[in-house]
């Protein structure tokens, strides 16, 4: 009647009097609940999602649309229901909490659908069945607030309605952090966390196991989409990497559960976290069993954590060990027994709680239906409806606590304690309207409201400013910008022996605290999936060890690496390097890549085995020579030493100690001195050597030359003393004089011996010319490069990247290429002259000990160079001192061994005699040295003489 009433008010309103009345109801919602607003002074509004879907609907538009019923029922948020009811009726028989004022109350089911709560506010507001927006009708109690309405994305939908008219809305479970948004929802409250903190725990959680690759799964609402986006940007930027980012709809399909369990499976994450109610999750866990999908750890929000609709025991392989994060719990006196002793006939909500509970109808018309339909036939033939029909009749005595349901469980009470602080934050919030003292009023003119007719803006302001300790368990409540403080509990899901589920409590986290200690966890109380207590790992590349570095995939996140050693002479230290660290100059890194240590500093040392080897033989090759020359200065006047110039062996022997001796130098750590002294000591030396074996070596070249000449004069006198003697005889025939033919004999001869007195036509002082000129020109050549670009020390660390090699630099390779070079001339010049001079023969034969001198002066430097391009460091100076001692040695005893030997083993050689030639040859020619061939000369012409005499 009230309504109609209304109606015709505003018909009369907006309508002309002339026509007809056009105002229709559009449409009359299909609500359940609970009221009790009789003889009540406020009434407080509740929503609670009771049902978990709507009813499916045919889509007929052919007649009038009827508002859907809902189905699913859920005994969870039937509890939180019950205990709003509960904690009313706590209030109204408390003595100093609102002690004159009865509080009514109107309750809603939400169904879980956002149109239903729309139907469900529009119809609180308007305080009739029928909704008329912007209108109360009616005489009723003032309506106080709303507590509700369950998830987020109703609540989004309410608090925007409510927010229109500044009316009070005190949510129990919406805590998507867009409802913080004062601009938008303006009276909107929680006594909830805000997801912001959730958010910000759960990232906190990953980060603490060291877990790098996670897989997300969210509810398609804004609880879901917000609570999630947040988790992401936060272990995002700490570097963590999502492997896949899954979305449950809020009408779920078979195809689709089967595409988010089967990416699951695949994916290589072993950690999840989900954003989402346990209505929504529920039909993904039971895909996930059938794929048996059992090595994942689930981290849960603060939604499905403690919901029985998840946590049966055939989910115990997929589920066990989840951590999550819930709301304070707590015990509430009383609650049990009141959830016990509900009513089944009080209500319609009621009766369908108890015949779903109880599988059996309140209804004896209909059980009697459904008895006589299932006795036509067999089950198999009956209607789908009459088989799903509950079994016999209900006789609503039945007891609840005996079968264990959810709705009784009271050992998890944080939603439904939820639900209880807020019921008594707009209690507290309507005890401070009432009690406000006049004058004192935060109003203006310090004004009060009246408790009887308070507008929702009025009562607003003592809920925001609400501050409270909750009964029984001294909590204080109070807003901060209509939040509360985010402290959750982290549980951990445990199977007991017995094969149930439990939640066991292994940590915390306080948002208001530290950042440092925020989050409290007890790592050895968790017993993670198929009872593991070993941490699980989750990364997508393992980390990479100290010496090498991170490689990132293309087209991969950045989790997604490959660990690439670093390279030689750079180093990692951290575990995950991004990038390596190359070492200092004197630096190079260790074979583990992961420490820099100081570089090997090499040269060859005075006091090591290879360096007191080498000096050891030069020392013995120094003093073998000295011995020579002292053998040579005790036989200084014997025929040996006198031959060939004594002043160049002498010199000879000088320079050989010269070398023998550099070579020491070559040895240590190189200095400018040092550098310099070893290089132009050996050029200079070799330069002495070589060029005295050019001076004493181009005499017998000479030498030898003249011994060809010779032995082609001998050949001539003897073809013509031939001749004469056939002259002769033939004269004496004829009656000739033989004198006469004999004196033309020897006047031929005569002729051709004048070359004999030119065979040596080089002195001694010809000798020692060439030798010094030799010498000095090897001199200017050094002493220029002492002054242009000396020879100096320097450090090499290109060779050998571990050691940083000690050496000298030749200052200019031009310079040192040209002085080397003019030995190697001196060299070639004094071995082509002995070796033309080989074939004077003698008991000596110097020309060819000279030979076989230079031919191993070569070999030893032409087995030197590939030896010591091969080399590095320190060898590379051993294989030159090898080489600059090996030469020495090989001059030293092709040379001189043959003298020594004949000087102290053979001195009966040592004469004049045998330095003659040893025979002669058929054709009457001789051979020898240069100190027999004037001898050679004088005893031809006898020859020839005798025979002309004789004849």
């Amino acid at each position: 009647m009230e309504v109609a009433l209304c109606l015709l008010g505003l018909c009369a309103l907006f309508c002309p009097l002339s026509a007809e009345p056009t105002c229709k109801l559009k449409a009359k919602f299909n609500l359940s609940g609970y009221k009790d607003v009789v003889k009540k002074k406020v009434v407080v509004g509740g929503m609670f999602p009771v049902h978990r879907r709507l009813a499916s609907i045919d889509g007929n538009t052919s007649r009038v649309p009827v508002s859907s019923g809902c189905e699913g029922f859920n005994f969870r948020t039937f509890r939180w229901t019950q205990t709003m009811l509960f904690a009313i009726d706590e209030i109204n028989r408390a003595p100093d909490l609102l002690p004159n004022t009865d509080l009514g109350y109107v309750i809603y089911d939400s169904c879980f659908t956002i149109s239903k709560a729309v139907e469900g506010t529009l119809t609180y507001l308007t305080g009739q069945d029928e909704a008329v927006p912007n209108y109360r009708c009616g005489t009723g109690a003032p309506l106080a607030a709303l507590v509700g309405a369950g998830g987020s994305d109703l609540s989004i939908a309410t608090a925007r309605i409510l927010g229109l008219y500044h009316f009070p809305q005190v949510s129990y479970s919406s805590t998507c952090s867009a409802l913080e948004s004062k601009f938008q929802f303006p009276t909107f409250l929680r006594t909830i966390p805000n997801d912001v903190h959730q958010s910000a725990a759960m990232a906190q959680l990953v980060l603490h196991f060291g877990w790098t690759w996670v897989g997300t799964i969210a509810a398609d609402d804004d609880y879901g989409k917000y609570g999630i986006k947040a988790f992401k940007d936060q272990v995002e930027e700490a570097g963590v990497c999502i492997s896949f980012s899954e979305t449950l709809p809020k009408v779920s399909s078979p195809e689709d559960m089967q595409r988010i369990a089967k990416t699951v499976a695949q994916a290589t994450a072993k950690i999840i976290v989900v954003f989402s109610s346990d209505v929504d999750l529920s039909p993904l866990v039971l895909e996930l069993l059938r794929h048996n999908v059992t090595d994942r750890t689930w981290i849960a929000s603060e939604a499905w954590v403690t919901s029985a609709l998840i946590n049966q025991a055939v989910v115990n392989p997929v589920l066990g060990g989840t951590l999550g994060f819930g709301v304070k719990r707590a015990d509430i006196p009383g609650l049990q027994r009141h959830l016990l002793d509900v009513d089944p006939y009080a209500n319609g909500l009621t009766e369908e709680f108890w015949e779903t509970l109880f599988n059996c109808t309140l209804d004896s018309s209909k059980a009697a239906v459904l008895t006589k339909q299932r006795a036509v036939g067999a089950n198999d033939t009956l209607p789908r409806s009459v088989r799903a029909a509950p079994d016999g009749l209900c006789k609503g005595s039945e007891s609840v606590g005996q079968l264990g349901n959810t709705y009784s469980d009271v050992s998890q009470l944080r939603i439904t304690y939820s639900v209880y602080k807020a019921v008594y934050a707009v209690a507290h919030a309507l005890h401070n309207l009432e009690h406000c003292v006049e004058g004192q009023g935060p109003f203006v003119g310090k004004s009060c409201a009246d408790i009887t007719q308070f507008e929702p803006w009025q009562l607003m302001y003592y809920v925001k400013n609400v501050r409270f300790k909750v009964p029984h368990t001294g909590e204080e409540i109070y807003f901060m910008e209509g939040d509360v403080e985010g402290f959750y509990d982290i549980i951990n899901w445990q199977v007991q022996s017995d094969g149930e589920m439990s939640y066991v409590t292994v940590g915390s986290y306080n948002g208001s605290a530290a950042p440092e200690d925020r989050m409290k966890i007890r790592n050895d109380s968790i017993v993670w999936n198929n009872q593991e207590l070993a941490t699980p790992r989750s990364v997508c590349s393992e980390n990479c060890q100290p010496g090498t570095r991170k490689g990132i995939r293309q087209g991969e996140p950045v989790c997604c690496f490959d660990c690439i050693p670093c390279a030689d002479g750079e180093i990692s230290n951290s575990t995950n390097a991004r990038a390596c660290i190359v070492c200092s100059y004197e630096e190079w890194s260790n074979e583990a890549h992961d420490t820099c240590v100081s570089k090997i500093i090499e040269f060859l040392a005075f006091g090591e085995p290879l360096g007191i080897t080498l000096i050891a033989i030069s020392a013995f090759g120094a003093l073998a020579t000295i011995g020579v020359g002292v053998v040579f200065v005790a036989h200084i006047g014997t025929p040996l030493v006198k031959a060939n110039d004594a002043l160049l062996s002498f010199s000879l022997l000088f320079s050989l100690v010269v070398t023998f001796l550099c070579s020491i130098v070559f040895l240590g750590k190189p200095q400018h001195w040092s550098c310099m002294t070893s290089q132009v000591a050996l050029a200079l030396g070799f330069a002495l050597c070589l060029s005295s074996i050019m001076g004493k070596t181009v005499v017998l070249m000479l030498r030898a030359r003249a011994l060809k000449a010779e032995r082609t004069r001998a050949r001539a006198a003897a073809k013509a003393a031939k001749l004469a003697a056939a002259e002769a005889a033939q004269a004496a025939a004829d009656g000739g004089s033989p004198d006469v033919v004999a004196a033309n004999a020897v006047h031929r001869a005569e002729a051709k011996d004048g070359a004999l007195s030119e065979v040596d036509s080089l002195t001694c002082g010809h000798q020692r010319a060439i030798a010094a000129v030799a010498t000095l020109i090897q001199a200017v050549a050094c002493t220029v490069w002492l002054v242009i670009v000396p020879p100096h020390p320097v450090e090499n660390t290109s060779t050998q990247n571990i050691k940083i090699i000690l050496e000298c630099d030749e200052g200019s390779v031009v310079f040192i290429c040209c002085i080397f070079a003019y030995d190697i001339l001196l060299a070639l010049l004094a071995f082509v002259f002995a070796f033309i001079a080989r074939k004077l023969e003698d008991h000596f034969g110097e020309a060819k000990c000279v030979t076989f001198g230079m031919l191993v002066f070569f070999i030893v430097w032409i087995s030197f160079v590939p030896a010591y391009l091969s080399t590095r460091g320190k060898f590379m100076v051993a294989v030159q001192i090898f080489a600059i001692l090996a030469s020495s040695f090989g001059l030293l005893t092709c040379i001189f061994l043959p003298k020594c030997y004949i000087l102290l083993v053979k001195p009966e050689r040592n004469r004049e005699e045998m330095m003659r030639p040893r025979s002669k040859a058929r054709d009457g020619t001789s051979t020898g040295t240069s100190a027999s061939l004037a001898t050679n000369a004088t005893e031809v012409h006898a020859t020839t003489a005798s025979t002309n005499i004789d004849d």
